[in-house]
């Protein structure tokens, strides 16, 4: 399974953007897809997750972000609105057919990642 992540861009604080995730060598509706993100100097954290435990998100990013799945296209979207600079990381999609809802957060339980994509959010 590979994943390809892409989207993220130079936006204002306010604005809007859209990352996608498209997974080849598999079928995206049987996997969950993770949403992480490393900011410099932090450790990489989630930020949201689609699949059989339906959407979860990180509080901080309740209400503006929204995860969804399009099974036609194999491609897992992240729609950011109302971003901040807080916002501002590297953004990776990760894929797993194993987890259980106790470990959606955690990095271990995700075994396919892709390559990243950049996110800057200016004040």
């Amino acid at each position: 399974v590979q994943l390809q992540a892409s989207g993220g861009g130079l936006a204002q604080a306010g604005t809007s953007l859209r990352l996608s995730c498209v997974v080849s060598g598999g079928t995206v509706r049987t996997y969950t897809i993770g949403w992480f993100r490393q900011a410099p100097g932090k450790e990489r954290e989630f930020v949201a997750s689609v699949g059989r435990h339906g959407t979860n998100y990180k509080d901080s990013v309740k209400g503006r972000f929204s995860i969804s799945r399009d099974n036609a296209e194999n491609t897992v979207h992240l729609q950011m609105n109302s971003l901040k600079p807080e916002d501002t990381a590297v953004y990776y999609c990760a894929a797993s057919q194993r987890l259980i809802y106790s470990t959606l957060a955690d990095l271990s339980a995700y075994d396919y990642w892709g390559q990243g994509t950049q996110v800057t959010v200016s004040s």
